[in-house]
């Protein structure tokens, strides 16, 4: 039996064949209380979806936006849409509206599928400027209205090399780029992934992050392969923690910051590992973790407590994945071996290539590399050690080239720094931007506030060469957030945004 179908068009027929009444998908109703979709399910409601979009007058190779925050609405469009032969525009629902203006005029989307009467009028603002928006639609309206055998023939004629989506990276810098990625390339990301996940049938995954990104399509994609149950969250992010108690899951795909929450807390409460297993939900043995590096110590401890959390490295160029720790190969503060198919090298500046089925053509160069823009090392094993962005170079006045990343996540790893942002190009020694964990320092004075940052700042600076020590920081009154355009949607720093916006911070730390 193949582990995967040939394309994502026919995905949901292919899954429903083999795993028919098992559970497929699990959400939570208006009332709070959970529901469960079977594969076979799954599959009707697909069928229904992509007859509604032919209705709508989608051809193949159309542009199909979804703009909406995960929920299993997200997951019918999704396979609907490819099943028409559509190509799938993710778009972030916390975008602005001059991001999703660009996005959809970009991508030439000619159908935007919204989730509710909010989004529908963000899109409507900006219509005006999008000639080729043809019809925008709302996520739950869609059923019906075409012959299902004209769908099935649709999904059936599409090929792995056609376009499968159009991902638009959460850039830290810049407009958006949308990566055109084919079913060939997400196909070969299963084929190098799904052996490592170690799931099957019973096997449950929590899914929080947002759909638009490409680590968490990848998620729904293998969990539905094995047979396994999605698990969507309720849509409140300070539910998180409670719902995972509710849900019970195998599996758990997320960005650093909630394992580095559970830590903290663990130590703060002195929690042992099975109450630390429990607040978890007590059976998760598998996890995930990319976006943005993660402490060390963090991945020893959640070990430590029985749950093994593999971190990852990759980027929407490149598929989504280039390397990744796995069963029987693990280094933690590393992101991993390359997976099966991807090759990696580390050119003469220390930048991080890579090749293989996975990679978007568009993005290789003419070397037939993809340049990653991160710098990197290969140890003897073959584990991959990111080391920072080749463009967040910092060159102090006396030419001395510094690497941020490597301070920056010794600062973070201190339970009470929520973000810490190294500056100093062009100036004589680097500074740093520090914000705090509103729970780690609830009660506490700012004085007390300060002595804890400034005891991190020295822990770290023991640990890195004189020229990359922090000489100064400010601990800054507000967290950096999504809303403020410094964070991207999947919580990465934009490093730019943070520098223009607190550049009179930066300026007073040398004018002391």
């Amino acid at each position: 039996m193949t582990r995967r179908p040939p394309t994502l068009a026919v995905f949901t027929e292919w899954a429903a064949e083999r795993h028919g009444g098992l559970p497929a998908l699990r959400h939570k109703r208006a009332d709070g209380t959970w529901t469960s979709v079977p594969y076979d399910g799954l599959r009707a409601t697909v069928r229904a979806t992509g007859q509604a979009l032919i209705a709508l007058g989608v051809a193949p190779g159309d542009r199909v936006a979804i703009l909406s925050e995960t929920r299993v609405e997200w997951t019918y469009a999704h396979f609907a849409a490819l099943a028409a032969g559509a190509v799938v525009v993710p778009v972030y629902p916390t975008a602005g509206q001059e991001e999703l203006a660009w996005v959809l005029g970009d991508s030439g989307a000619s159908v935007a599928l919204v989730e509710d009467a909010a989004q529908a009028a963000r899109v409507a603002a900006v219509r005006g400027r999008l000639p080729g928006l043809r019809e925008v639609a709302g996520l739950t309206g869609l059923h019906g209205g075409g012959a299902p055998d004209a769908l099935l023939a649709r999904a059936a004629a599409v090929r792995p090399g056609d376009g499968a989506a159009i991902v638009y990276t959460s850039g830290t810098t810049g407009p958006p780029k949308g990566v055109r990625l084919t079913h060939g390339n997400l196909g070969a990301v299963q084929d190098a992934t799904l052996p490592f996940i170690e799931g099957g049938p019973g096997d449950r995954t929590y899914l929080y992050l947002p759909l638009a990104h490409l680590l968490a399509q990848l998620i729904q994609f293998s969990t539905l392969l094995y047979g396994g149950e999605l698990c969507y969250f309720g849509g409140r992010v300070e539910d998180v923690v409670t719902e995972l108690a509710e849900a019970r899951p195998t599996h758990l795909p997320s960005v650093p910051r909630l394992f580095e929450k559970v830590h903290g807390m663990a130590r703060a409460f002195g929690a042992t590992p099975e109450q630390v297993r429990e607040a978890l939900g007590g059976r998760l043995r598998w996890a995930l973790t990319g976006a943005a590096p993660i402490a060390p110590e963090t991945l020893d401890f959640l070990a430590g407590c029985g749950i093994q959390v593999y971190e990852g490295y990759g980027m929407t160029e490149s598929g989504g994945v280039i390397s990744l720790n796995r069963p029987g190969a693990v280094r933690h503060g590393t992101v991993g071996r390359p997976v099966p198919g991807c090759e990696v090298r580390i050119a003469g500046d220390g930048e991080v290539l890579a090749r293989g089925p996975m990679v978007a053509a568009g993005e290789v160069a003419g070397d037939g590399w993809l340049h990653t823009g991160d710098l990197g090392a290969l140890d003897g094993d073959g584990f991959l050690t990111i080391t920072g962005r080749k463009k967040d170079l910092i060159i102090t006045s006396s030419g001395k080239n510094l690497s941020p990343a490597e301070v920056e996540l010794l600062i973070e790893r201190a339970p009470v720094v929520s973000h810490a942002v190294m500056a100093g190009d062009r100036r004589p020694y680097p500074v740093a931007l520090i914000t705090v964990d509103a729970d780690a320092v609830r009660g506490l004075d700012a004085a007390a506030v300060r002595n804890l940052v400034q005891e991190a700042v020295d822990a770290a600076n023991a640990q890195v060469s004189r020229p990359a020590r922090i000489r100064a920081f400010t601990v800054l009154d507000e967290d950096f957030s999504v809303a403020a355009g410094v964070l991207t949607p999947t919580l990465k720093v934009r490093r730019k945004a943070v520098l223009e916006r607190y550049a009179a911070h930066i300026d007073a730390l040398y004018d002391r």
